[in-house]
């Protein structure tokens, strides 16, 4: 076992508009979260799959395993203040001959193997991997003046898994937290390391929000 994911899932569900977190809520029949473990398990069945979860919500997810008769292997980890947290959490249950980390958002469940087997092969060249996609839509800087388009062909969207060298990842996540670290790219670059772009693909998409749960019926 050479490699591992962390799979944050901390969500609680406040622009769904409802009481269960977004990443419980079901598409086509199964679990967001139960589907984004299943499509890494997929990927290798060999690779260590650790879940971070706020405390308060594990009771719940336990039940919805047995109830799904959800069998696909994971390390459990408690959820932190913030993202960064949680990721430094999910990392110390990371085992410690793990060559390589990814680090995914639980509601992403479309992320493609093909988006997948590059991250991990292109950050066992080069350390640290984002996915990214093209931007399609015009961009405008906000500023106090008002505001002004910028050369969209200059940005890309974010995705994840990002992935990293383990011993890389574990000593970024050892510095003091800031508000700056809005990723985990964020966190290895502060450390003074270089990150690598990779295409992902569009369905990889972040469910957020009521619309975003209606393109998740479609590409299910």
């Amino acid at each position: 076992m050479d490699k591992a994911i962390v799979i944050v899932a901390g969500g609680k569900g406040l622009r769904m508009g409802g009481d269960i977190p977004k990443q419980f809520l079901p598409v086509k029949g199964l679990p967001i979260l139960m589907r984004t473990l299943q499509r890494f398990h997929d990927f290798d069945n060999d690779m260590q799959i650790v879940l971070v979860l706020p405390e308060a919500q594990q009771e719940y997810w336990k039940q919805l395993c047995e109830q799904y008769r959800f069998s696909v292997p994971y390390t459990l980890a408690n959820g932190g203040e913030t993202r960064f947290h949680s990721v430094k959490n999910g990392l110390a249950k990371v085992a410690a001959d793990v060559q390589l980390v990814g680090v995914h958002d639980g509601v992403r469940p479309f992320v493609s193997i093909d988006t997948i087997a590059s991250c991990y092969d292109e950050a066992r060249r080069s350390g640290a991997v984002v996915p990214v996609v093209e931007v399609v839509e015009t961009v405008r800087h906000l500023q106090e003046a008002g505001s002004v388009t910028v050369p969209r062909g200059e940005y890309r969207l974010v995705q994840t898994p990002q992935v990293f060298e383990a011993g890389l990842l574990r000593s970024a996540y050892g510095q003091q937290y800031t508000d700056f670290f809005t990723d985990d790219a964020s966190v290895v670059e502060r450390f003074g390391h270089a990150v690598t772009l990779v295409p992902g693909n569009r369905e990889n998409i972040k469910i957020t929000t009521p619309y975003d749960m209606k393109v998740a019926e479609c590409l299910a």
